[in-house]
């Protein structure tokens, strides 16, 4: 599955300017945000074009479908929060000294980050929904770029949305209509989402390396 279609409209989605003094809980979006596109830089350059698509097991994921997963997954985000950024500017009233989440905001932005390892255990998983798994051989320059592509916008959002009431504006879960949560607190999940695939596609190149060396 390509998203560079999808993708490309996001040039159509404006970003507006922040305020000059970033609010500290939006920088450390801003800088997870940006650990993030280092990881999938270092990903992409360790992982040979060969090697992109390649499972470790039948049923597991390759470095190719844990990215793009991330990208299916910001492109439904993108437009609720063009949305929801809008509504927090509407209300006025400005940012609080400290973001607090919605209930939803707190259970799910605290359970889409990095996996907790016990052992060999790794607690946290939860099932994919469909519509967000990845299918086909997708070729290591056009995700990459598709990655690129949203965490631009990801970044540029972070920014616009400094000094908005961001705790006030609720939207739609994109895995499950029936839950909504605040704006900050999605803001929040993705990166904590993004580093949670890029550990597994690493651990995808770390099983590789030690087959080989058995």
């Amino acid at each position: 599955m390509h998203l560079a279609a999808d993708a490309a409209t996001l040039h159509l989605i404006p970003a507006r300017h922040s305020s000059p003094h970033m609010h500290p809980q939006l920088a450390h979006i801003l800088s997870e945000l940006a650990a993030a596109r280092t990881r999938l830089r270092r990903l992409a350059n360790d992982t040979p074009e060969a090697l992109w698509n390649a499972r470790v097991t039948p049923t597991s994921w390759s470095v190719a479908e844990c990215v793009a997963h991330l990208n299916i997954t910001s492109q439904s985000y993108v437009p609720k929060l063009r949305t929801a950024i809008d509504e927090a500017r509407a209300m006025g009233g400005g940012a609080p000294a400290h973001y607090r989440r919605s209930f939803f905001g707190f259970l799910i932005s605290a359970t889409s980050g990095p996996m907790t390892t016990i052992g060999r255990v790794r607690l946290g998983r939860i099932k994919t929904p469909p519509n967000f798994v990845p299918s086909g051989d997708l070729p290591k320059a056009v995700v990459v770029a598709e990655f690129e592509q949203f965490q631009d916008q990801l970044e540029a959002f972070t920014r616009e949305a400094d000094g908005f009431p961001l705790q006030r504006a609720m939207m739609q879960s994109t895995f499950d209509p029936r839950v909504t949560y605040d704006c900050y607190s999605a803001l929040l999940l993705l990166p904590r989402h993004q580093h949670r695939h890029l550990d597994q596609a690493e651990r995808v190149n770390r099983a590789r390396v030690s087959a080989a060396e058995r």
